[in-house]
C-alpha cells in the first residue's frame, strides 16, 4: 500500500534499489546531495546534477525536464553515507518560470524497480522559492527510511546547497545552471502536455522477467502516452489580420485511437497499426504515435542500461566481499567465487538484452507499418508519398528534419518531428565534432554538406505551408554556397537571389529586423491589421551560410534580436556556421548558440530525448541518390506560388 506523506512524515523502506520519479508542471533541475550522520555534505564529490550526474549508488538526469526518475541503490552508496536528500530547482535561463508558486506543485514518488509506489509527496505551499529539498532517504539503526521535506529557499539552488554545508556554494549552483542550460540547448523539446485520454494503444506489453534466488527484476519500460498538440501560429492572409492561433485547434478532448488489429495467433501479439494514437486526424494520431515510439526506446534502452550497470555493480561488490577475507585468495575458492560472480552478471545481462529484444521486435514491426502511412510532412525524402506530392492548403501540426537512433539497435530510426511554426531556430554545425563520421568529412565537405542539409529542411519548409504563406531569404556573404544553394535559384522559390557582400547582409537584416519591431508593436497595440501593406504577412527563414564572414558588430547584434525575438513573430533562422570561427566574439555569442536546436550535416551523437537524457545519434536528412524529386517538389511549390494555386 503506498504511503502518502505530507511534509515531516516519514515511511520505511522495504528495499534498498529504488527510483524517485517526479513530476512538476514546468522543466526542473533534480539532484541529490549525499549526507553523513549529520546531514552534512562532505564536498562536491557527494552531490549528482546534471554536471556530474552520476556517483555510487545513485544517477540524476542530466538535463531540465518536467519529469525525471532518479536511480537509487542504497547499498552501494559510498561508505560513511547516512543520507540522501533529493533536491529541485528551476532552472534560471531557461526563459520560464522563476518561482516554485508559479508552477504546478511537484510531485515525488519513491517506487520499485517495477514502478510500485512505495511512498509519494506533493510539494504545496511553495510561492517565491527557487529551490526545494523535496525528500530525504535516511539510515537509522540500520534500516532506510523516507521522509518527506518540502523545505524550499528562496535564494535559490545556493541557499539550499550553502544550508547543507557545501563549500562555495554560489560557485557550484553557478557551475550546474550552466550544465543545465548546455542541457536545453542540445535537447529536443518535448511534445505537449500529455492528456489522460492520450494512451495510445499498447499491443505487446513485455513483462519483467520474474526474479530468482534473490535477483531484482529488470524494470520494463513505463507505457508512454502520446502529446496533444499545444496552440500553433498561422499567419494572416495578405491584408488581414495576424492571428497566431492555430486554425485547427480544438479545445475539446480528441477521439481515441482506432481499433487495434486482431491477434494473429492465440498467445501473439496483435500487429500493430498507423494511427495507434489518439487525435482529431490521422496526421495527429501518427504524430503522437512517433513521439510515443521515441519514448518507448528511450525508456527500454534506460531499463537495459539500468540493468547491466545493476549486474556489474553487483559482480564488483561480490568480488571486493570475497576478496577481502585473506583465506579467499588461497587455493581455489578465490576463484570459484570470481566465476560465480561472472555468471551471475551474465545471467543479469542476458535476461536484461531478451528484455530489451523483445521490446525491440515490437517497436521495429511498429515502426515498419509507420514510415510508409506517413505524411509528406512526416516522411522521409525517400518515401513515395513526396512523387504524388501536392501543396498542401494548410500548415501541418510538424516536420521531420531527420532520424534518431541509439546504438543498442542502429537500424531502427525514429522522426525526429518538430512542431510548426517553428519555435527555435535551427543551427548546422559546418564545424569537425567528436563523432566518427565528422573525422573521416574533410573540412570544405563538412560545409558544403552543412549547406545542403540547410538547403534541404528549407525545400521541406517550403513545401508544407500553403502558397505564399512561406518565405525564404539567404545571406550568403561570399557566394561560397553557390552550387548548394542552386535548386532553391533555379526553381525560382526564393524572392531575391542570395544576399552577397556587406552590403547585402544589412540589408537582409536591416528588413527582417524592421519586420520584427512593426509586428511587435502591432500585437502590443491590438492593432494586427494596421500593418503597412508592404510587409510580407508569410513565415520568414532565414539562412545564414559562413557566419561570422561579412558580418560587423551590427549585423551581430541584429543577428541575435533576430534569434530572441523573431520566432514569436514568425521570424526564424538557420545557421550554418562553425562555432570555433566565431570564437573571437567570445561569450557574446552564447545566448544565440543555446537559443538554436543544434543539428549537423554528418551522423553525431549529440541530441538527447526530454526523458531520460540517452545521447541519440542524429542522421540529417538525404535524398536518394540520383533523384529528381527535390527539384520536381521545388517546381510544384514555384509554380503555385506563381498562380496562388495547388
Amino acid at each position: 500500500m503506498t504511503a502518502e506523506l505530507v511534509r515531516g512524515q516519514n515511511h520505511t523502506l522495504p528495499q534498498t534499489r529504488l527510483e524517485i520519479r517526479i513530476s512538476a508542471g514546468a522543466p526542473v533541475v533534480a539532484g541529490a546531495t549525499l549526507g553523513d550522520e549529520h546531514g552534512r555534505v562532505a564536498g562536491v564529490e557527494w552531490i549528482a546534477h546534471p554536471g556530474s550526474p552520476q556517483l555510487h549508488g545513485l544517477e540524476v538526469s542530466r538535463q531540465a525536464a518536467a519529469d525525471h526518475r532518479l536511480a537509487v541503490d542504497l547499498d552501494a552508496l559510498p561508505e560513511g553515507v547516512h543520507r540522501v536528500t533529493v533536491l529541485l530547482a528551476l532552472p534560471l535561463d531557461a526563459g520560464g518560470p522563476t518561482r516554485f508558486g508559479a508552477v504546478a506543485s511537484p510531485f515525488v514518488a519513491v517506487t520499485a524497480l517495477d514502478g510500485a509506489e512505495i511512498a509519494t509527496f506533493t510539494l504545496t505551499g511553495l510561492d517565491s522559492e527557487s529551490a526545494v529539498a523535496a525528500l530525504e532517504l535516511y539510515r537509522r539503526q540500520g534500516a532506510w527510511k523516507v521522509r518527506a521535506v518540502g523545505q524550499g529557499y528562496a535564494g535559490g539552488l545556493a541557499a539550499m546547497l550553502a544550508d547543507q554545508g557545501v563549500d562555495r556554494a554560489a560557485e557550484l549552483a553557478g557551475t550546474i545552471q550552466d550544465a543545465v542550460a548546455r542541457g536545453l540547448a542540445r535537447s529536443v523539446a518535448p511534445p505537449p502536455p500529455r492528456t489522460p485520454e492520450g494512451d495510445r494503444v499498447r499491443h505487446a506489453p513485455t513483462p519483467a522477467p520474474a526474479p530468482g534466488n534473490g535477483q531484482p527484476p529488470v524494470p520494463p519500460p513505463p507505457p508512454a502516452t502520446p502529446a496533444q498538440p499545444e496552440p500553433l501560429a498561422e499567419p494572416a492572409a495578405p491584408g488581414g489580420p495576424v492571428n497566431y492561433a492555430h486554425p485547427r485547434r480544438q479545445s475539446t478532448a480528441p477521439p481515441p485511437p482506432p481499433p487495434a488489429a486482431p491477434p494473429a495467433q492465440s498467445g501473439q501479439p496483435a500487429q500493430p497499426v498507423a494511427g495507434d494514437a489518439t487525435g482529431w486526424s490521422m496526421d495527429e494520431r501518427l504524430y503522437n504515435q512517433v513521439w510515443g515510439m521515441f519514448e518507448d526506446l528511450a525508456r527500454a534502452v534506460a531499463a537495459y542500461r539500468s540493468a547491466v550497470d545493476f549486474a556489474e555493480s553487483r559482480m564488483d561488490q561480490e568480488l571486493e566481499r570475497t576478496l577481502s577475507d585473506p583465506r579467499s585468495r588461497i587455493g581455489g575458492a578465490g576463484d570459484r567465487a570470481r566465476e560465480e560472480a561472472r555468471a551471475k552478471r551474465d545471467e543479469l545481462t542476458a535476461r536484461a538484452r531478451e528484455s530489451l529484444d523483445r521490446d525491440l521486435a515490437q517497436l521495429d514491426a511498429e515502426s515498419a507499418v509507420v514510415e510508409p502511412a506517413l505524411p509528406a510532412p512526416y516522411a522521409g525524402w525517400d518515401n513515395p508519398v513526396w512523387h504524388g506530392y501536392r501543396v498542401p492548403m494548410e500548415i501541418p501540426m510538424a516536420l521531420r528534419i531527420g532520424d534518431l537512433h541509439l546504438p543498442e539497435r542502429a537500424d531502427l530510426r525514429i522522426p525526429l518531428l518538430v512542431r510548426l511554426p517553428l519555435e527555435r531556430g535551427m543551427w548546422i554545425d559546418s564545424g569537425r565534432t567528436a563523432s566518427e563520421a565528422a573525422a573521416l568529412t574533410g573540412p570544405d565537405q563538412l560545409r558544403r554538406l552543412a549547406m545542403e542539409t540547410a538547403v534541404l529542411h528549407a525545400a521541406r519548409l517550403l513545401a508544407v505551408y500553403p502558397p505564399n504563406e512561406f518565405t525564404v531569404h539567404v545571406i550568403d556573404p561570399a557566394g561560397s554556397a553557390a552550387g548548394a544553394l542552386a535548386p532553391l535559384v533555379r526553381s525560382g522559390v526564393l524572392p531575391s537571389p542570395p544576399a552577397a557582400g556587406a552590403q547585402g547582409v544589412s540589408s537582409v537584416l536591416a528588413h527582417l529586423t524592421r519586420r520584427v519591431d512593426l509586428v511587435q508593436m502591432a500585437i502590443r497595440a491590438g492593432a494586427a491589421d494596421s500593418l503597412p501593406p508592404d510587409l510580407d504577412p508569410a513565415e520568414q527563414l532565414l539562412i545564414v551560410n559562413d557566419f561570422p564572414h561579412g558580418f560587423d558588430d551590427r549585423a551581430v547584434t541584429q543577428l541575435r534580436y533576430l534569434a530572441d525575438e523573431g520566432p514569436s513573430v514568425g521570424v526564424h533562422l538557420m545557421m550554418v556556421a562553425d562555432r570555433e570561427e566565431a570564437s573571437e566574439y567570445g561569450p557574446i555569442l552564447d545566448p544565440l548558440w543555446r537559443s538554436l536546436l543544434r543539428v549537423t550535416p554528418v551522423a553525431d551523437d549529440h541530441l538527447a530525448d526530454p526523458w531520460v537524457g540517452h545521447a541519440w545519434t542524429y542522421e540529417p536528412p538525404r535524398t536518394p541518390p540520383g533523384s529528381a524529386v527535390l527539384d520536381q517538389v521545388l517546381e510544384r511549390v514555384a509554380q503555385a506560388r506563381r498562380t496562388g494555386h495547388r
